[in-house]
């Protein structure tokens, strides 16, 4: 094991430490407080909102297979993961512009970054996927990169569920089933919605929400790039390409 390898195993073993630590008083409050209000929005209203949301995920998914990079291979990990650090950083440039343009327009722009901030977060994860060595034109790929997704904007409860699943992912991968509908959209949507919607409250207000959706942009796009840097060197490790 090289020197940097054997630091992105320290950083990944405290990064699994933290997938499975307990909720802490404070989160389990929030939690309870957050499924409360969710009970007193009509179905309608969350049957709407998670359709939307999947079918914008569906269509970037789908059509990232025609313009995603073709998987590195023979690359040692240091030299990859210096390419998504970068990766990481351009991205949050970008997300950080977008938050601030569509936070200096209030309430109706705040709405049109929504999307948007989207699509940069899922484009980035299947370019940080083929630099890790992965084909996201396998299906189960772009299945494993929604987990990766949930794991950065989830409850710190539902977090650890999806850590579990994942832990073990060449088995769970044989199973899925092969109707991308399947997947549990619902929980996706309600998690990603609960975990940014304090952060985006403040972002439509008129002028000062530029600034305020610009570090907020800046921010989850880095969260989910550590998010998906560890989860692809567990798999790095459970395939056995990195020493315990």
């Amino acid at each position: 094991m090289s020197p940097y390898e054997a630091k992105a195993m320290h950083e990944l073993r405290q990064w699994q430490h933290e997938m499975l630590r307990s909720p802490s008083v404070f989160n389990a409050f929030a939690r309870k407080a957050q499924v409360k209000i969710n009970s007193y929005i009509p179905e309608k209203v969350h049957q709407a909102i998670t359709t939307a949301m999947k079918q914008m995920i569906r269509g970037v998914l789908f059509g990232a297979e025609y313009v995603a990079s073709e998987p590195l291979v023979h690359v040692p990990l240091e030299v990859r993961e210096a390419q998504v650090q970068g990766q990481i950083k351009y991205y949050q440039q970008a997300a950080a512009a977008e938050g601030g343009v569509t936070g200096a327009g209030g309430i109706l722009l705040g709405f049109v970054d929504f999307p948007l901030l989207l699509g940069l977060k899922l484009k980035m994860l299947y370019d940080i996927a083929a630099v890790y060595g992965y084909d996201i034109k396998d299906y189960r790929e772009r299945v494993y990169m929604l987990h990766i997704f949930e794991l950065a904007f989830s409850s710190q409860e539902h977090r650890c569920k999806i850590y579990l699943h994942m832990a073990d992912w060449e088995s769970q991968k044989e199973v899925l089933p092969e109707d991308i509908n399947a997947f549990d959209w619902r929980s996706l949507q309600q998690e990603y919605r609960d975990y940014i919607d304090l952060a985006k409250l403040a972002q439509m207000i008129p002028v000062i929400g530029a600034p305020i959706g610009a570090v907020v942009n800046y921010r989850l796009i880095r969260k989910l790039g550590i998010t998906a840097m560890n989860a692809y060197r567990m798999r790095w490790q459970e395939q056995g390409l990195l020493q315990q």
